[in-house]
Order: C-alpha cells, then structure tokens, then sequence
C-alpha cells in the first residue's frame, strides 16, 4: 500500500483583507502540518478574497496578492499546497492557482472554465486558458511554468480543477485522467444553495470514480463579501466513494479536513477503467518535483457528517445555519455591535429577530464567544450565565414596536413574546403623533383633507415610513445594523414600502419567499434547528394572519387580500420569472396546480407581470440580500429587467383574450 495523508480546507476570508486572508492561510497550513498532512487544498483566490469584483483590475490588487503570495512561502516548508490569486500574463487576466511544494512556487495553473451565471461574473475580469497550452511566467526574477500543467511529486502525479472547471461539459478532469494524474485538487468558491451541497457530494464522489482518481475538494466558508454565503463542505473521494466530509457553516476562520488515500488502490481502480485512453503527455507540461508526499500509517477514514444533514427539515436546517452565519460574518466585518429589528409582530419581522437570536447560538456551539464578545467590548465572563444566549442577545439585539392607530393588541403582545422569549432589548414608541404630523402637515400644503377612498397608498406608506427614522436612529446610538425585513415574495410586486419596511443595511430574508418563511416559523415553533430546539414563543406569530395593518381595523386588511394567495404569488413567480414564461404559458402551466382557481388566476397573473415590471427599481434599491437560492430576485446578482419596460402589455392582453375566448 502506498498511503498519503491529504487535506482540504475551508477559509473564511474577505476581499482585499490581505492579513486577515493571510493569516487563515497560516493557520490551516500549521493545523495541516501538525496533523501530518503532506498535500493540503485550499480554496478559489484564498489570498485576494474571491469577490473583489472590478477591483481585480486594480495592478496594487495583483501587486499585493504576489507579495502575500511570497510572504507565505516560508510558512509551506514540508508540505504541499495552494494558493489562489489573480495573474496577469500577456496583457490578460487570468483567475490562477499556485502549487507551492517545500517553500517552493513550482508553477501556476490558471482557469479554463470561467462562471458566468448569476452570482458569477469572471468573464468580466478573467479570461479563459486553453486546454493543452503551457507557457513560462516572470515572478520575482524566476521562470515559473505557467497553464495546463500536471505534477510529478515523487511518483505520485497531481492535476487541477478550479471550482467551474468541475461543472462544465469541457472539463479538465478527462483530459487530467488521460495524463495520468493520480489526485485532482479542486480549488473552490462555490456558493451556498438549497441542496447544491447534495449536488458537489455527487459530482466529486462520480469524479473519482469516472476519472480513476483520488479527488480533493476545497471551499470559501462565511459570508465573504456581503451577499454570497459559503458553506465550506469540504469532500475528499477516492473510487467512487466519499472518504471524508468536513462541517459545513462554521463560524470558524478556518477548519481542515483530512483522509488517508491508498494510491495503489487508486490506480488498480484506474487500471481496470474500460473507457480510459491513453495519452503520451509532452515532458514540458509534466513538472516534476523532488519531493515525496510523506507517508501515512494505515488508519480509516469515518464519515462523520453532522445529524441535520439527513434530517427530514434540511432545507430548514439549511436555511438556520446559512443566514445565521451571513448574519454574525456581515457583522463581523462591517464592526456592527449587534442589530436592530423593527418587530412588528408579524411573520418576516419575526423571521428575522429569530435568525438573529439563532445566529448567537450557534455562535457559541462554534466556541465564538470570546470574538462575539470582543466585538461588543465587554468582557465574557459577565455574560455567560445559565442562559448564554439569551444574555448575549441583550446585548447583541434591540427590537422595537412601532404603534399607530391601526395597530392591534395582538401583534403588539406577539412582538413582546418573541423579543421577551430570545432575550432582546425591546421598546414599544407610539408613532402616531407623528403620522398625524405629516398628513396635517400635506393637508395643509395642498388645501384638503386625505382620506382612504382617495389617498389610500399615501396614507399607508406614511405609517411605515415614521417606523424608520426611530429604528435607524437607534442604530446609530448603539452602533448596530438595521435589518430590513422585506421577503422576495413582496420584492416580486413591489408590495413593500421604500423606505420603510425596506430600511435596512442588510435585507436578511430578501431572498426567500413568504410560503417557505411561514412555514420555517411553524418548524421554529415546533422543532427548531438541531442541538437548539424550537422557540415556541413564535406560536404568537403563526396564529395571525399576514396583514400591514396600515388600513383603519374595520377595513380588515390582510396581505393576501391586498395582492392574491401567497402560495398563488410564488408559483406564478416560479413561472414568469425562473422559468421565463409569458402570461399565457403561466397560465397553463398553473391552471391543473390549482384548477380551483381557474376564475381568478388569469386576472392574479395579469396583477403579478404588471407589479413586477412596475416595481423593478424597487428591487434596484433594496439592502443588499442573502442568496440562498437559484431564484433570488436581486438584480445585482441574479436577476436583471429594466427598469422601465413595455410592461407586457400586449402579453397580458393577449391572456385575457385567450381567457375571454
């Protein structure tokens, strides 16, 4: 048996934050080291960040990514590994992997398949390498090989994928495969999806196998940049079967996971593969190496993966653990000290606070404490008490209820219970005086009295725009971040008002629809996340329906009175917006979902195509959201429509008279 001690880490780093981004490099290289880990993977541009967006042209950007890449050589003696960064060669820009063997940069293998969809845009700032091609780059007065390379460590030969290069048709793993590689390392930053961890487990196991190869998977891990959320995951495969799988949303900057590969059986299985071909690879794109991966004593690999990953409620799960994390990372690094919810009592104020409140529970299951704490300025001792998260959350979170004269009693008591239940600071501020301020103020200006008949949405949007200088201001004494509390449901149809209920730094559930938040807050209510358990104070939530309650009370407003069902507005969304359907092709697709609304969803398609294109630059000003999903509706990541547009007038017309006929 040939047995070698491999890893694969999972960085937290942030764009342009050179010692920060070193110094998890450091770190996970000392634990590798320590473990006796002789080939460690790390993941996509580790030293710049990965999402520098335009920045990456910036020459300081490259300058000081070769010099942290230099400052890092010493730290790599006795152990191979990777480093990501941008290289520019021959007056192009390529998104590049260093191998650094011993102390050693022995050569530079950039990209072939650049991502290009929704949240990616690497065609903007790198471009693609070709296949089969290797050429010579200057660094420091060293002639580095530079391109499609492969390398012969020992006698163990190592190739390279870098995260898109895994997914797309071309990919470099056959051509690898054909050369004779024995391990593949793929370096990545692959965002966090519902399910899409499922997805890589099936895509890195099946490429050991089709490829005859062990397989090392890396990845980003946090909220790096802002919206995109990392889940880390990191996998290690060998024939066709998972060997290892590290923990995925951790709050740690960095976190390793290691297995032992038998690279004798590796290639019996590699021998015995009818479809392999052989290739007589050049000697030039062979970099040969001398050094020898360190052997490794026989020891199993168990596959440890956390319980909730199998759980029933993993989408739940999922979606606890990623904004919780995008939460306490976005915090972290903008120096918020906490933040603040305008808890209305309804559901999506309610989502929010919870997240929060889940964030510094997790926070601490991660051994976090001591940083949370730093952050805050206080010391953890006077806060750790039999309840730690209820304590922390005094300090971390402030919520406030916003009363006008059409509030009711039930949401004011049901925003109490939640912010009494998760330990937050609450406040309760009668804002009428002032909504009265501003109509007298108008009615004056403009010679008459509103009224609802007339002035319906101004009378609205009034009462939710006072909410918000009380809860900025608040912000601003205690130096924490205003969440927003919009959902993608209400950003489809613009039924939110600018603002107001879309104040905020961040837009936490901007991403998700309202079907999923309602039913997360029964899961809350009655199961709650793993290792946490449910907060059943949210029950004062889920027995109310959706409503503003910006209408006088005898009016009975609820939201899906104003707008359709929910569960209506999100199918029509999956339709017209993921799927790219006209109005009538929405309606045939619908109409056998809900045949029992055959009557009123030609005139609910019309309503949703028509709010959609009127309420595109709302979307355009929303907080930055969290992308959770293959569907976000944000135009700076993944969803793009004109602000002003034709409407679909002429599709909608078309419906009707299909309708009508």
């Amino acid at each position: 048996m040939r047995l070698i001690r491999v890893g694969s880490a999972a960085l937290n780093q942030t764009p342009l934050d050179w010692d920060n981004n070193a110094s998890n490099i450091c770190n996970a290289i000392n634990e590798a080291r320590e473990n006796k880990i002789g080939l460690l993977c790390l993941p996509e541009l580790s030293i710049t960040g990965y999402g520098c967006e335009d920045a990456f042209f910036a020459p300081e950007t490259r300058r000081m990514a070769r010099q942290i890449l230099w400052e890092l050589l010493p730290h790599t003696k006795g152990i191979a590994t990777t480093f990501g960064l941008p290289i520019m060669h021959n007056s192009l820009l390529f998104n590049a992997c260093a191998f650094v063997v011993d102390g050693n940069v022995v050569g530079i293998v950039p990209k072939q398949q650049l991502a290009g969809n929704g949240l990616h845009y690497e065609p903007r700032w790198f471009k693609a390498w070709q296949e089969g091609v290797t050429d010579v780059l200057q660094l420091k007065n060293q002639s580095i090989p530079f391109g499609d390379l492969v390398f012969q460590l020992g006698d163990i030969r190592v190739g390279f994928e870098i995260c898109e290069d895994a997914w797309a048709s071309q990919r470099p793993a056959a051509h690898l495969a054909n050369r004779n590689v024995d391990l593949i390392l793929n370096t990545s930053a692959s965002h966090f999806a519902f399910s899409k961890h499922k997805t890589r487990k099936q895509l890195v196991t099946e490429s050991s196998r089709a490829f005859g190869v062990g397989y090392v998977y890396s990845n980003l891990v946090g909220n790096e940049a802002g919206r995109a959320i990392y889940d880390g995951g990191t996998l290690i495969a060998a024939n066709g079967k998972l060997i290892a799988a590290g923990p995925r949303f951790v709050f740690t900057q960095h976190k390793i996971t290691q297995a032992v590969l038998d690279i004798d059986d590796i290639r019996t299985a590699k021998a015995q593969l009818a479809s392999r071909q052989f290739i007589s690879t050049p000697k030039n794109d062979i970099i040969h190496i001398d050094f020898d991966i360190p052997q490794s004593i026989t020891e199993s690999n168990p596959l440890n993966e956390a319980t909730w990953e199998n759980d029933a409620y993993l989408h739940e799960e999922e979606f606890s653990r990623a904004i919780a994390l995008g939460l306490y990372d976005y915090a972290r690094k903008s120096r918020s000290q906490g933040f603040i919810v305008s808890l209305s009592g309804g559901a999506d104020s309610t989502a929010v606070a919870c997240l929060a409140y889940l964030m510094i529970d997790f926070a601490l299951q991660h051994n976090c404490v001591n940083e949370v704490c730093k952050q805050l300025g206080i010391e953890p001792p006077s806060v750790l008490t039999d309840s730690p998260t209820t304590a922390l959350t005094s300090h971390i979170l402030t919520t406030a209820y916003q009363a006008t004269q059409n509030s009711s009693d039930e949401t004011r008591l049901a925003a109490k219970a939640i912010a009494d239940c998760i330990g937050a600071i609450h406040y309760e501020f009668d804002i009428d005086p002032i909504v009265k301020q501003y109509t007298e103020m108008i009615e004056g200006g403009i010679k008459r009295q509103l009224n609802w008949a007339k002035d319906d949405i101004a009378l609205q949007n009034i009462q939710a725009r006072v909410r918000a200088p009380g809860v900025w201001m608040l912000a601003n004494i205690e130096n924490k971040l205003l969440l927003a509390t919009s959902n993608r449901s209400e950003a489809a149809v613009g039924y939110a008002t600018m603002d107001g209920d879309t104040c905020g730094g961040i837009s936490p559930i901007a991403g998700i629809n309202k079907v999923f938040l309602r039913n997360w807050l029964v899961w809350l209510e009655k199961h709650g996340p793993c290792d946490i358990g449910p907060i059943k104070a949210v029950k004062a939530v889920n027995r109310l329906t959706p409503t503003a309650e910006l209408r006088p009370v005898e009016k009975h407003q609820t939201d899906e009175a104003d707008l359709m069902p929910y569960e209506i507005l999100d199918a029509i969304e999956n339709e017209a917006i993921g799927r790219k359907k006209a109005p009538k092709e929405t309606l045939a697709a619908l109409l056998p979902q809900y045949p029992d609304y055959e009557q009123l969803l030609p005139t609910w398609i019309s309503r949703f195509y028509t709010l959609w294109c009127r309420n595109q630059w709302k979307r355009e000003r929303y907080a930055p959201s969290f992308h959770v999903d293959d569907k976000n509706l944000d135009p700076k990541t993944w969803c793009r429509f004109p602000i002003l547009s034709g409407g679909y007038k002429r599709e909608i017309n078309e419906l009707l008279a299909c309708v009508a006929n």
